[in-house]
């Protein structure tokens, strides 16, 4: 990609530049300042966290066998105990869909404490830069290297009013761009190498850590994005062809209180468009529907609790607090070329995102707004409305003693109410480099993960029978090599029961292939709107996995390092590796990846490009993870084990 001349206002050395100040983000920070490191992280919100502070989703989603064993990594489990400490319980919200529910702002003070700590341990250096957007990078002559990147970082002009007060649909172009404006004061900020004549063959790396993989479509690394195509590796994808534009929905979450009376309700103006799509989902013999979503996430339930219960845990009263995150609710799920969020390599190339200094995000600022527009609306249907998209009539009944939290110094931390920034739970994906097995590009596939019956007879008509052996080739494990020399029949294959064991594993991952599909028509609240047809079919539990190095290693830049949920995974297996555990896991490895790779004067594919040929250097690295906590297989995890009837998700 060519670069504009810009001047920069300062420049800025470091021997990391992390770009997204998420959870992924944030484990890579923590693990490189206890060693030691220079770290330079961005984030375009001004909160670190993503997931659990930003994006407003703190209900941390956990699988139920490594919750009880407490087996994650260490910088998560310090979390999980910083939660306990700062609300002497795990759990303040009392919510049912997690053992710890909390308020995202408190997630950002968690989290800087955290990192804060662990500088002062390992005597490293952290150079925080909130409100700051990547807008260019600059590589080297063979294009093998970034060299520095160029960053814009926003404070409030002069009259205007505090961050956080317009939404992010009104904000999220100006971010991008150079000029000040009305709104923003702009700093552009050079980040470079530390200075001086550096002993490996990197200066510096960069970590891609942003929540949609801006880095990655910066860089022009090969990626995907949105359905795969169907084939023996992902035989659930309901496309023969794939479809870039058919991601999982995202989500502006917000907080809403009970109140003792009813309080005014004013009708959004946008109502009546996005109405005919909310809905309880699932039908209940109980009939308490408006409670069960109430207390699903639950984040605050300040006070002595009530002795009644309710889905297992206290029924609701005046003063708490639910944040909404909702499949038929506030879930936005456009699926098309023409109400797409993640902008395509197609669409970016036609708007000029991709020439010297046309970086404006790679977002559809039209499906922020709307999917703002319908977050408010859902809020509105929640207390006032009567229809039921799914269930049909006589469900929905008004419940008007709520209020909208909105402030600065609310649950979000903004005057509008709905989160800063929406969690995003599907992204661009790298394509791995060619490896063995996978000469395409390497990437974690649905068969490495997935719990599901493919001898389901859907298989076989989908696949056809060519196909069809080919997974159970696939999936015969041991015998794989056995069962096509004998030539034996896909319905004679036995089936390994656990997910692929990587030579190369550096984290831990494990949660249920969850899916929150697009929709079918645009835009997604059209009246009888479905979910793309066959969408949900690889829904459902999975295996305990493993983090391959080669899923963190792109194509073509040798000092870029991929972590977070943009990973070299295939649509449906991102969509386990996605949630809270997973993106700490991951950052920890890149952190931990890279002072290894600054120790022992490597790059990282140097560890890897020899497989399966034994690496020394990778076991060491490997075992450094261990011994600092950060584990890079579940317990008792081997080819021979294919008893893990214990840990289903939930």
């Amino acid at each position: 990609m060519a670069q504009s001349a810009i001047a920069p206002d300062e420049t800025v050395e470091c021997e990391l530049l992390i770009v997204g100040g998420g959870l992924s983000g944030t484990a890579t920070a923590y693990e490189s300042l206890l060693a030691g490191r220079t770290v330079c992280m961005t984030e375009l919100t001004d909160w670190v966290g993503g997931q659990i502070s930003s994006q407003g989703t703190s209900a941390l989603d956990e699988a139920k066998r490594q919750r009880e064993l407490l087996f994650y990594a260490k910088g998560y489990k310090e979390l999980r105990n910083r939660i306990e400490d700062f609300y002497n319980e795990l759990n303040p919200g009392g919510c049912w869909v997690s053992v710890s529910c909390f308020l995202p702002r408190d997630a950002n003070t968690i989290l800087t404490q955290e990192l804060e700590k662990a500088a002062r341990r390992g005597k490293g250096t952290l150079k925080w830069f909130p409100s700051t957007v990547v807008k260019e990078l600059q590589l080297s002559a063979d294009g093998r290297m970034i060299d520095g990147a160029i960053a814009i970082q926003h404070t409030p002009a002069p009259g205007s009013p505090p961050l956080n007060t317009e939404l992010l649909s009104e904000t999220l172009i100006d971010s991008y761009q150079y000029e000040d404006s009305a709104r923003f004061t702009k700093k552009i900020i050079q980040f470079v190498p530390p200075a001086g004549e550096q002993s490996g063959p990197a200066d510096w790396y960069v970590i891609e850590a942003t929540e949609t993989g801006e880095v990655i479509a910066l860089s022009g690394v090969p990626y995907r994005l949105g359905l795969d195509p169907r084939s023996p590796l992902n035989p659930s994808s309901p496309t023969e062809t794939g479809d870039p534009y058919c991601t999982q929905g995202f989500t502006y979450t917000f907080g809403m209180e009970r109140t003792a009376e009813a309080q005014p309700q004013p009708k959004p103006v946008h109502y009546d468009q996005y109405a005919p799509y909310f809905s309880y989902e699932r039908r209940r013999d109980s009939g308490d529907y408006f409670d069960y979503v109430f207390t699903y996430r639950r984040i605050a339930a300040p006070g002595p609790r009530p002795e009644a219960k309710a889905f297992g845990v206290s029924v609701p009263v005046p003063g708490d607090i639910s944040m909404q995150n909702w499949t038929w609710g506030n879930d936005y799920r456009p699926g098309t070329a023409q109400d797409n969020l993640i902008f395509s390599s197609a669409q970016l190339a036609e708007t000029g995102q991709l020439a010297p200094g046309g970086w404006l995000g790679g977002l559809r600022v039209d499906a922020l707004r709307e999917a703002e527009e319908n977050a408010y609306s859902y809020y509105y249907w929640l207390v006032a409305g009567d229809t039921d998209s799914q269930l049909g009539p006589g469900v929905k009944e008004p419940h008007p003693d709520h209020r909208f939290i909105a402030g600065l110094d609310a649950p979000m931390g903004t005057a509008h109410g709905l989160s800063k920034h929406p969690y995003i739970r599907e992204a661009r994906r790298i394509i791995g480099r060619p490896a063995y097995g996978q000469p395409q590009g390497f990437a974690v596939n649905e068969i490495d993960i997935s719990r599901a019956d493919f001898r389901d007879e859907y298989y076989q008509t989908a696949l056809g029978p060519k196909r069809y052996l080919d997974l159970w080739r696939a999936l015969a494990g041991l015998n794989t090599t056995a069962v096509i020399d004998d030539n034996v029949p896909a319905a004679d294959i036995m089936r390994r029961t656990r997910s692929t064991i990587y030579p190369d594993a550096v984290g831990i991952a494990q949660y249920a292939i969850d899916f929150h599909p697009c929709l079918t028509l645009s835009p997604p609240e059209t009246p009888g709107n479905t979910e793309r047809e066959n969408i949900r079919k690889a829904h459902g539990q999975a295996y305990p996995g493993q983090i391959p190095l080669r899923a963190m290693i792109p194509q073509n830049i040798d000092n870029l390092l991929i972590a977070g949920k943009t990973i070299a995974t295939s649509n449906i297996a991102a969509a386990a590796y996605r949630v809270h555990s997973f993106e700490w896991s991951v950052g920890a490895a890149a952190g931990t990846t890279v002072d290894f790779a600054f120790d022992n004067g490597v790059l990282p594919y140097e560890l890897v490009d020899e497989l399966p040929s034994r690496e020394p250097l990778l076991e060491q690295l490997q075992k450094r993870l261990n011994d600092n906590g950060n584990p890079t297989a579940f317990p008792d995890t081997s080819i021979f084990n294919l008893d893990w009837e214990a840990w289903r998700v939930w």
